[in-house]
């Protein structure tokens, strides 16, 4: 063939090329862009509730008249690699989970929570609409609130959402303002105009004068018992460890841990506006004289999530919030109530055993962890009637009614929630405590605080009677702007509640 031909050869197959490349480009282009359309995200995130809720969400409604479709919030800005990492790795998961899942056992619930929306929506994204953070008009609390994520940001992962949940989807249970009131209103209702008296070590029903709240009192009689596990416990953990004979007094202990009734009872008594600096509210709830005390600040949106109240565990507060509710509870009855010491805690939450947990089974019977259970799932027949974790929670708190109470009369101590005690935390605690010790109560000093029990997230391997945590101070509190003020309030924990005890009073023979 001649060279003519060959360069005739050439450049058809050249401008072929470039007519499949072209054509290829503007396929790909037009994919790209038709499946960033509203349309196209819902073939596959199709649920009841998920468009409705966009409508009425500030994001269709706006005063600008601006509609923002899924994609300006679910994926990074447009024009980064970012945005086409996370529209690539998205949507291959999508797909794959429209072929293989079954939107019906999808828990729709969850997916509309701040733990996975904080996954899913990108602060640059906001930010890409939203360029002026302190436009006119904002509130004095938004400008402190705006102000403390600029300086944060970075430094402690504050992410946009965690204020603005609603913005994209709509949640009537969700408030994007401080709460001025208790919810829970004794209008109507009968209120106590005295206390419970005590005459005899028997379980009791705690009133509360001046509100509609009521405690139920558990007697735990004193005795000894083996603090921590032994060597061969599934899944212990070093800082539970050595185990030692500890002796503990009778006392009382409620029955669940401190419901919403009863904290919003204490709210409604002692709200505080923040008027009085912390340093002096602080002083002034230490003082031995105390005839009042000051309670929590107006709390940011609804700090039940939306989940209920009732007879649910009142959860988020800080440790010195739960101190300074038994400082009230104290006043108001005449009582010595506080958060119980971490040995009180076990002694209690055994009731009397000295297995993994007060019921029967081993934590290998129930744990999710290991290839075995993993795969065919655990027999959790029996764990299911007495904790809420993990396996039954529905990735929240549940009433706790349905529960069955351990050997004391207890019900929860393992899961739903978390409980503060009243000891400082050390990993070698039990090495600084004396074997035969009576009544102790922890290290003299420290930076955090004992939790126990586990909460409504945890495995079953971490809900062992003998399970040790400690509180997290400034991770719980990376998203309050108020510091100092409410800090001592409210945190970003939503597994955190606790359970009240009551001295035996003067007087009373105790068994």
């Amino acid at each position: 063939m001649s060279k003519s031909g060959n360069k005739k050869k050439y450049l058809l197959v050249g401008l072929a090329g470039l007519v499949l490349g072209f054509s290829l480009m503007i396929a790909f282009n037009y994919v790209w862009v038709a499946s960033s359309k509203n349309e196209s995200c819902m073939m596959c995130h199709y649920h009841p509730e998920s468009d409705a809720s966009w409508k009425q969400s500030m994001h269709y409604n706006s005063e600008s008249g601006v509609i923002t479709d899924c994609a300006a919030c679910h994926l990074p800005p447009k024009g980064s690699f970012d945005h086409v990492k996370a529209k690539v790795t998205t949507g291959l998961h999508d797909f794959w989970s429209y072929l293989t899942k079954n939107p019906e056992d999808i828990d729709w619930d969850v997916k509309g929570e701040l733990e996975y929306a904080q996954t899913i929506v990108y602060n640059e994204s906001c930010k890409a609409c939203h360029v002026n953070i302190f436009p006119a008009g904002l509130s004095d609390d938004g400008v402190t609130s705006h102000l403390y994520y600029e300086e944060n940001e970075e430094a402690l992962n504050l992410q946009c959402i965690s204020c603005h949940l609603d913005a994209g989807h709509y949640n009537p249970n969700y408030k994007h303002s401080s709460m001025t009131e208790a919810p829970v209103s004794n209008e109507g209702k009968e209120l106590y105009t005295e206390a419970t008296t005590v005459t005899e070590f028997k379980n009791f029903e705690e009133t509360i004068p001046g509100t509609a709240a009521s405690i139920r009192m558990v007697a735990i009689p004193g005795g000894s018992f083996m603090m921590g596990s032994p060597e061969n416990e599934p899944f212990r953990n070093a800082d539970e460890s050595p185990q030692r004979n500890v002796t503990v007094s009778p006392f009382f202990m409620g029955e669940l841990e401190v419901t919403w009734d009863q904290f919003w009872a204490f709210y409604g008594d002692t709200m505080s506006e923040g008027r009085t600096s912390p340093e002096t509210i602080y002083a002034n709830n230490q003082r031995e004289d105390c005839d009042a005390v000051s309670g929590p600040t107006p709390p940011f949106g609804f700090p039940d999530q939306g989940w209920g109240m009732g007879e649910r565990p009142a959860i988020t507060m800080t440790h010195y919030s739960a101190q300074t509710f038994c400082q009230w509870l104290t006043l108001k009855t005449g009582k010595k109530y506080r958060l119980p010491t971490e040995a009180e805690w076990e002694y209690a939450a055994r009731g009397g055993t000295s297995t993994p947990y007060y019921f029967e089974g081993s934590p290998k019977d129930y744990t999710n962890e290991g290839f075995w259970n993993g795969l065919f799932g655990a027999d959790t027949t029996v764990i299911n009637s007495h904790v809420i974790y993990v396996n039954n929670s529905k990735n929240r708190t549940q009433d706790p009614s349905k529960m069955k109470a351990n050997p004391f009369g207890l019900k929860n101590m393992l899961g739903n929630a978390m409980e503060y005690c009243s000891d400082w935390y050390a990993e070698d605690a039990y090495s600084q405590m004396q074997d035969g010790a009576v009544d102790p109560k922890g290290p003299e000093s420290g930076t955090e605080h004992v939790v126990r029990g586990g909460y409504y997230v945890n495995d079953a391997a971490q809900l062992r009677s003998a399970a040790r945590g400690k509180t997290e101070h400034d991770a719980w509190l990376r998203t309050d702007p108020q510091n100092p003020k409410s800090i001592w309030w409210y945190s970003d924990i939503k597994g955190i509640g606790f359970r009240v005890v009551c001295e035996v009073p003067e007087g009373v023979e105790a068994k």
